[in-house]
């Protein structure tokens, strides 16, 4: 395939190899070493768009080694800054991590413990907007005209209606929430600000950003100056972000190193999923609209994705089926698990770095927010215990083979419901097999020029062997739904 011309840019080694999982600080875990205020919501209870669980970060630290038995590598946390909201994008305090969750003491035992078990931390990074309770944004409330930093935000007329729902807010605000009033990039004080907080936290420790809505910020010399900063105070910190369309534009090496690849998620729920989607909860995302794929369209789609961008971008894009801003692909399956196994087994096997959403490899599921952010469970009775073995034996194979992180993806066959691709990496090969089908497929896959012939491939995923015989790969039966892995 033609790709990008290649320019001279980096993008971070460990993020090459990385199995990131995605942590809603709130519901993951609960310490009893951190104090909690009274009232809190059940545990167990469904998610509420207020209610707060009380998870926070010494419980993640007290979990670790749970997440390094999985096989994760890296956590993304969303927002841990001091906030008013359960999801902490309403920030108010970008230097101070919210007491709820443990305050700064407690990211600095996260970050300590994270790196002794080998685990990066990427934080969420909510540049665009703050929240009323934001010290500036507030001054300008209690101040008016007087206020030395009203050239903070834009103020367009008098009252604010910061709290009155009868009118609409008089300053820019994120798609319009009162809640969340837009900083005013223009202000250099403001740039200052922002770019001393990207700079302080990873100075600090943390192993990059996830940067909220960027898109919203139409001013490429901030990021420009955001990943100077930033890269400057760390060379491998990892830039990724919440880009749901094409993004070309941000990564041509001089603003972010990946984005979190909701195409690729759209791709995965029309092939693995297909007929069966549960559109009704695909209404809002940034991915919709979602049709049902053949193996064709999805290698046209994945084809499409791979000629957008230069290979160090594929190799660290942020790979996701699902997220705190979507239902859980479980739950968008309708409960078919087959279709998430699929999709597990080949995001491992894919390009770029595959992330978890908390409790999917439990099967948690979830429809849209709040529901998709429940409480991971923590009495394993109720956990899907073959399917977080299934989650396991998919990292470890990702992990085994260099080829399936860094190798070349060739698709060898896209056949109505049956899908083959092959990744290399110098001698080499990995060839993964994937049946949407509901009944079982013996193999013709041709391998003519990509295998030699009489060549004898052994199963790593699944039984069995295949061979090669006039530049044809056959010998094994893939099961109904259902993939192999060959070597």
């Amino acid at each position: 395939m033609d790709k990008p011309v290649t320019t001279s840019f980096t993008t971070p080694e460990w993020v090459k190899d990385a199995v990131f999982y995605q942590i809603f600080p709130d519901r993951f875990a609960r310490s009893d070493r951190v104090s909690k205020p009274r009232h809190l919501e059940p545990w167990d209870s469904p998610p509420t768009e207020y209610g707060f669980k009380g998870g926070d970060l010494l419980g993640v630290v007290e979990h670790l080694d749970y997440l390094q038995d999985l096989g994760i590598t890296a956590i993304y946390f969303n927002p841990v800054f001091q906030s008013a909201a359960n999801h902490r994008y309403h920030t108010y305090d970008y230097y101070h991590v919210d007491p709820l969750l443990g305050g700064n003491d407690a990211m600095r035992v996260l970050l300590d413990e994270s790196h002794k078990h080998n685990i990066r931390v990427v934080l969420d990074g909510v540049f665009n907007h703050a929240s009323r309770g934001f010290f500036q944004f507030h001054h300008i409330l209690e101040n008016g005209l007087a206020s030395p930093y009203l050239d903070w935000f834009t103020v367009n007329g008098w009252p604010l209606y910061a709290y009155d729902s009868q009118h609409k807010p008089n300053y820019a605000a994120w798609w319009g929430l009162r809640a969340l009033p837009k900083f005013k990039l223009e202000t250099p004080a403001v740039r200052e600000f922002l770019l001393g907080v990207a700079k302080h936290w990873i100075e600090v420790g943390i192993d990059g950003w996830r940067l909220d809505v960027p898109g919203e910020i139409c001013d490429d010399n901030f990021w420009r100056e955001f990943r100077l900063l930033v890269k400057g105070a760390n060379s491998e910190a990892y830039i990724v972000g919440e880009i749901w369309q094409e993004a070309r534009h941000w990564l041509q090496g001089d603003q972010f190193d990946a984005v979190m690849n909701y195409l690729l998620t759209k791709a995965c729920l029309g092939f693995f999923v297909g007929r069966g989607l549960n559109q009704a909860l695909t209404s809002g995302a940034g991915y919709a609209p979602v049709d049902p794929l053949s193996a064709e369209g999805f290698d046209a789609a994945l084809q499409h994705l791979l000629s957008l961008y230069p290979s160090q971008v594929d190799q660290v894009q942020l790979n996701l089926l699902d997220s705190h801003d979507t239902a859980r692909f479980l739950t968008l399956a309708r409960g078919d698990e087959s279709a998430l196994r699929l999709a597990v087994l080949f995001l491992m096997c894919f390009p770029g770095a595959p992330c978890i959403f908390y409790g999917d490899e439990i099967g948690l599921e979830g429809g849209r927010d709040p529901d998709s952010r429940r409480s991971f469970p923590w009495d394993v009775q109720r956990w899907n215990a073959p399917l977080l073995e299934y989650f396991k034996q998919c990292i470890a194979l990702r992990k085994a083979y260099p080829a399936l992180r860094r190798g070349e993806f060739h698709t060898l066959q896209a056949q109505g419901d049956l899908f083959c691709f092959g990744r290399r990496l110098n001698k080499e090969t990995v060839i993964c097999v994937l049946n949407t089908g509901d009944v079982a497929r013996q193999i013709r896959v041709p391998v003519g020029g990509y295998l030699p012939n009489r060549a004898t491939l052994q199963g790593e995923w699944g039984e069995g062997k295949a061979r090669v015989r006039e530049g044809l790969l056959t010998g094994l039966t893939v099961a109904a739904r259902s993939g192999v892995v060959l070597r």
